[in-house]
């Protein structure tokens, strides 16, 4: 299942230490520059190859947040 939530409810979550996985779709230089806290990055053209060693846990849940830097 695929929800969108609002950066308050994503705040919420990360002030109450929710456990989930945030994800950052960012290219590598704006994810280095500034990025939430816990992130991993994940760029759009790395995806497949990455993500099936960042995101073991098939069960987990997963938050991906991203944004255009401009």
């Amino acid at each position: 299942m695929v929800a969108t939530i609002s950066r308050d409810d994503l705040k919420g979550k990360i002030e109450r230490g929710d456990k989930f996985q945030l994800v950052e779709t960012l290219p590598p230089t704006a994810y280095a520059h500034a990025h939430l806290p816990g992130a991993v990055n994940l760029p759009p053209d790395g995806m497949s190859e990455m993500a099936p060693t960042l995101l073991p846990d098939k069960a987990a849940e997963i938050v991906v947040y991203c944004a255009n830097p401009t």
